[in-house]
Parts: C-alpha cells; structure tokens; sequence
C-alpha cells in the first residue's frame, strides 16, 4: 500500500494542500494520517462522523490522529483494514511543521513487517514562497525537509517578484536536484504529479528531468567527475553530483559507498547511485537514507551510452574528500 508523506514548514500550506487532494483524488480512499497533532484539521465540508480517534470523511476517506509510535499505529490500521473494519487505498502521513522527516522515513526501512505491508512512495514538501529565504536561513529542519523531498511545491508565489522568485528557485534547485519543483496555485492540482511516483523504489531514476541542474555543475574534473556548484549559496544542506562518462570497479565503489555511510551516515539525507560495472550489462542502481540503503541490479545499458553517476543530498559535505575518494574508483579505458 503506498505512502505518502507531507511536509513543510509552519504555515507553508500543508493541510490546504491535503485538503486539495482529498477532494481531487476521486475515487481514491485516503486514510490520513495527522503525525503529533493535536485537533484534526481536515476540512469541515468533508468530515462525517468521528470515533475515537479515526475520522470518516463524505468520500470514504479516513483521517487518524497518531501521538505516539507511528510503526505501531501503521500496523494497526492494517490489521483493521485487513479485518474489513476500514477501506482505504493509501495513506499520506501529514507531519508537523516543525518535523524533521528523517525518523518518519526511516520509520518504513527499520520495521520489516512494515516494509512488506507498506511502499514509502514519495515525500512531499511545501514550501512557503514569501517566507522561505528567511526561514532557510533561521531554520535548519526547513532545509532537511526539502533535502528529503522526492517533488518540490511552492506555495504563496503570487505577488512575488519575479527575481526573487527566480532566487529562491534556483535556491531550491541546489539544495536538492533531485526533486522537481512545481508552484501551487488557486483551483489547478495535478494529482497525478504527487502520487505514484515511487521516489523510493531502486530504478535509474536519478535527477528530477524538469529540474535544470546542469547549470548547477562545476567543470568536469580531468578524471571526469563532476560537483554541484554550492558557490552560490552557504545552505548547510547541499548537493553533490559525483559523475563519471564510463565504469567503475564494483570492490572499490563498494568500499566507497560503505566508507560515505561509516563516516557521514547520520549528515546523509538521501542519496542515489546508478552505476556502470565492468562486465555488467545492467545499470547498478543504490539509493538510502541516513544509514539505510539498497542495492539491487536495474535494467541493461543497451545502446544507452555507459556511465556511473551518484547524487548525495546531505550536510556539510566534504566535497574534496568525497570527489577523491569518487575518483579512485574510476576504471580508465
């Protein structure tokens, strides 16, 4: 059963956009999920009746207040559902604004009941369009909560100067290249740009195709990798693409990946490989989060041309030590 999980900071708009889904999605029974709330703030118009903790809403959907442990209560919705005392199709975790995402991320990779019961589909991140600059600058659990995000929505963007709008944008775009950005605005939502997307599944995906990162990227280094250029900005969250136009030796990239983990795990917020291996016909595709990651042999290269590439998101990372440690697993032609 896919998850989604919502995030953003105080005030950025969450719970309209929640409120959004709920009455675009037809025909989808959402059970919604109030991480640590307080009052239900779903809107009024949609709710029915209320017991207990669990909320019935006029589209068969339902919403639940969870104050304590999230794997606990997540395995009791299913066993409710699988005991026909709920119906509902997914589920979207709204967290609060003050969350850092990482624990409830981690949530569906440390509990292997949980992880054969759910799919952890995507992040979504709110992001307010007339405060953020300040608060990026003041908050650091707003730049994590974009560091995980699998799509970007900027919200309260009308009114705003073009430049400063271009900023904070390209701002955006930095810190994770991974997620594409789209500005939420009256009346339009395009359901299908945040559900199903499947941010966490091991595919090739690996840089979002809408988002412009190659003007993010420095000149190529003579052993052809490639950073993020982070000049523009001093975010403790940050990017580094690491890129190589040919193979890598599948010992040394993983003695590479495990010493990243040892060492930077807990600064790790999500990071994506995709790698060519001599003598593999198939994309080597890894991706985690903090400590926790998988591998797992993708689709065959083909004609496609053969090259290694791996994206980190994370704090203060230590872009000559990782570009270094990159480069020796280089296999030169």
């Amino acid at each position: 059963m896919p998850v989604t999980v919502l995030t953003g900071f105080l005030g950025a708009g969450k719970t309209t956009l929640l409120n959004r889904i709920l009455t675009t999605a037809r025909g989808q029974r959402i059970a919604v999920i109030e991480n640590e709330f307080g009052p239900v703030n779903i809107d009024s118009e949609l709710l029915v009746q209320q017991s207990a903790e669990v909320v019935e809403m006029t589209n068969g959907c339902l919403c639940c207040t969870v104050r304590g442990d999230l794997a606990k209560n997540l395995l009791d919705l299913k066993s409710r559902r699988d005991a026909g005392e709920l119906a509902f199709d997914r589920i979207v975790i709204e967290t609060t604004g003050l969350a850092d995402p990482g624990p409830v991320i981690q949530t569906f990779f440390a509990d292997p009941e949980l992880a054969e019961a759910y799919l952890l589909d995507a992040v979504l991140t709110v992001v307010d369009a007339v405060h953020a600059p300040r608060q990026l600058d003041e908050h650091p659990v707003l730049l994590k909560q974009i560091g995980f995000a699998d799509r970007l929505l900027v919200s309260k963007s009308e009114g705003i100067a073009a430049d400063a709008l271009g900023a904070l944008l390209d701002r955006l775009a930095r810190i994770n290249p991974r997620a594409p950005i789209r500005q939420l605005f009256a009346g339009e939502l395009d359901v299908g740009f945040l559900l199903d997307i499947r941010g966490f599944n091991l595919n090739e995906n690996l840089l979002a195709e809408d988002t412009p990162a190659s003007p993010c990227f420095r000149a190529a280094a003579k052993n052809g990798s490639r950073v993020f250029d982070r000049s523009a900005h001093s975010d403790e969250i940050s990017s580094l693409l690491l890129e190589h136009a040919g193979d890598v030796d599948l010992d040394r990239i993983g003695t590479f990946v495990q010493g990243l983990l040892d060492r930077h795990g807990d600064d790790l917020l999500r990071y994506k490989g995709v790698l060519a291996i001599p003598g593999q016909v198939n994309r080597l595709v890894f991706q985690g989060v903090h400590r926790l990651a998988g591998f797992d042999y993708g689709v065959a290269w083909n004609d496609d041309i053969r090259r290694s590439r791996i994206v980190v998101i994370g704090r203060r990372l230590q872009e000559d030590e990782l570009r270094a440690g990159f480069a020796e697993c280089v296999v030169n032609a």
